[in-house]
């Protein structure tokens, strides 16, 4: 709601004069600052002017707005005279001085100009008795001489000239400043450019250090491989001669012996024994650093190899006085993996416990852990440091202080083997109190406990396709077949497969090709008889797991499907 302030009205020029100055008090009454205060005296010259030489007579009134936004409204009506220009007053100056200018039809043939000042935000209007005595005020003003008003409008100019030329001085100062700026952002940016470029070309000669120390690692590490491949097979043949005339000696039917004798051709047949195993152990290592390890799973009579692997290490411990228990118990009834590989690295595992143990037992336990099997390698011997229980499975890395022999090799092959069989091993010990190692193995099972749904053989070979098909005809809810990769995607589209068997060499669209359409979600087993070994090519990446069509059987290709399955669950993890 608008409350009135003041009257008052242009009859003549000295009425514009004191339109204006009561324009300067109001505004400065209710609360603008000094230049609002100047903007809203010119805006009503201006208009004023402008309406009362179209109009005998103006009346004005100053009104205070203390709605949601509060501000000053001034109203001015009129009543043109004939022929005289009505829209003068919307070519003002007004419009840019103040918040809003509108023009309306104000009674008969009148018109109403209406000019709106808003109140800073935050600016409170007066109101109550604070208003009544503000009208008073008001009511009170006298209309100074046209000369005076006009000196003050001149001092009002001068000063808005003054501000003027502050501000242009400000501003060519800043300009001077930005230029100033501008020159030492150039330069900085010349500096940063410039030690950019140095920067690259130190990148690019970093790369190209890095690019050819992993040449020389890897030739290096060729080199190693090469050079423990060659040794092995150097250091067999003389072992096993010695292992061999060890035999001939101790034969019953040989030349009898004294007992002296035989306790030392025993302990030779025993260090051929130990030093034969060294040799396939460093053999195995390159094969495993070649990505070559590669197990052959088949049916395990597990608690026959214990048996085995007590009646080859009992003489070991009563040698060194201690006890080797084997508790098979717990034992499945059926394992499929790699024998070998399992006997080798329980025979590393117990042969550690035994040396590193100067009294008590060394026990292996054989134990169902959830769907997998554990082998449990607990001995009472010293114990390992926190330190060092990380370091013991790094290549010929020994325990300081340790007085056993050894080549640090036990655990790192025995770790790689156990990787390689698809499980893991743990090692957990105390000092003073014994070692534990654990082994845990996936259950290789065959392939009808598997549920393998729809299965998608992928092969050109007809024959091949028939020996997969048979393979898993007892797993599988459906088995499709496609003999060219462009059939192989248009049937993976129209019916996703749960597992893929793919051959790689292919005539057209290959097995890489295949691969790098199918659906990523959904497990492959690459059956080929490329050489893949390593994997290096980065095209197999997708590939879950690899079988060479030489060693395709129910075993083997469980063990594949499983590792797949495996690989893919830890993609979605």
């Amino acid at each position: 709601m608008a409350e009135d302030l003041l009257r008052i009205g242009i009859d003549d020029e000295e009425g514009v004069f004191a339109v204006r100055q009561a324009g300067r008090q109001v505004a400065g009454a209710i609360g603008f600052d000094h230049q609002d205060q100047v903007r809203v005296a010119t805006a009503l010259s201006e208009v004023g002017r402008e309406l009362y030489a179209s109009a005998d007579h103006v009346s004005v009134v100053f009104l205070l707005d203390a709605g949601p936004r509060p501000g000053l409204v001034i109203e001015l009506d009129f009543v043109p005279r004939p022929g005289a220009d009505r829209e003068a007053a919307r070519r003002t100056a007004a419009a840019r001085l103040l918040s809003r200018v509108e023009e309306e039809a104000a009674g008969e043939d009148g018109v109403r100009v209406r000019l709106r000042k808003d109140l800073p935000v935050g600016a409170e209007p007066p109101g109550g008795a604070e208003l009544d005595g503000l009208r008073a005020r008001l009511g009170r003003l006298a209309p100074v001489p046209a000369l005076e008003e006009l000196r003050t409008q001149n001092a009002e100019l001068v000063e808005a000239l003054e501000d003027v030329r502050r501000q242009r001085e400000e501003l060519r100062a800043l300009n001077a400043e930005l230029e100033e700026t501008n020159h030492g952002v150039m330069a900085l940016y010349g500096e940063l450019s410039a030690e950019l470029e140095e920067t690259n070309r130190g990148v690019v000669a970093l790369y190209a250090e890095l690019e050819e120390k992993s040449d020389q690692l890897r030739e290096a590490g060729e080199a190693k491989n090469r050079f423990w491949a060659s040794i092995s097979h150097e250091l067999r043949t003389p072992v096993h001669g010695v292992i061999g005339l060890t035999r001939l000696l101790l034969d019953p039917d040989a030349d009898p012996l004294t007992e002296e004798q035989r306790q030392q051709i025993t302990l030779i047949g025993y260090t051929g024994g130990t030093l034969l195993s060294l040799v396939n152990e460093l053999l195995d290592m390159a094969k495993a650093e070649q990505g070559r390890l590669e197990p052959h799973p088949a049916p395990v009579d597990v608690p026959a190899l214990l048996a085995e692997l007590s009646e080859l290490l009992t003489p070991m411990a009563e040698q060194a006085g201690l006890s080797l228990v084997v508790d098979a118990a717990g034992a499945p009834s059926g394992l499929v993996t790699d024998a070998e590989m399992l006997s080798r690295i329980l025979r590393n595992l117990v042969g550690n416990g035994l040396k590193f143990t100067d009294e008590g037992e060394v026990r292996l336990t054989v134990r169902p852990a959830g769907g997998d099997v554990e082998f449990v390698v607990a001995d009472t011997g010293a114990g390992i440091p926190p330190a060092e229980r990380e370091r013991v499975f790094e290549e010929f890395h020994r325990v300081p202080g340790s007085t056993a022999g050894g080549t640090g090799l036990g655990l790192p092959y025995a770790r790689r083997l156990a990787r390689a069989l698809g499980g893991e091993l743990f090692l957990d010990s105390a000092v003073g109190e014994g070692t534990t190692v654990t082994v845990r193995l996936p259950p290789y099972r065959v392939l009808g406990d598997l549920g393998l749904g729809h299965v998608l053989i992928v092969d050109d070979d007809e024959p091949a396709r028939r020996t997969m098909r048979d393979l898993v005809a007892a797993a599988a809810d459906r088995i499709s077949e496609a003999g060219d990769g462009r059939a192989a995607l248009a049937a993976a589209g129209a019916d996703p497969p749960d597992l893929v068997l793919l051959d790689l060499r292919m005539p057209g669209m290959d097995g890489y090709d295949v691969l790098a359409g199918l659906p990523a979600a959904t497990p492959v087993v690459l059956v080929t008889s490329a050489d893949v070994a390593g994997r290096d090519d980065p095209r197999l990446e997708r590939a879950d797991a690899v079988l060479n069509k030489d060693r395709v059987g129910p075993e083997t290709l469980a063990a594949a499907v499983r590792a797949a399955r495996t690989r893919q669950g830890r993609r979605g993890g």
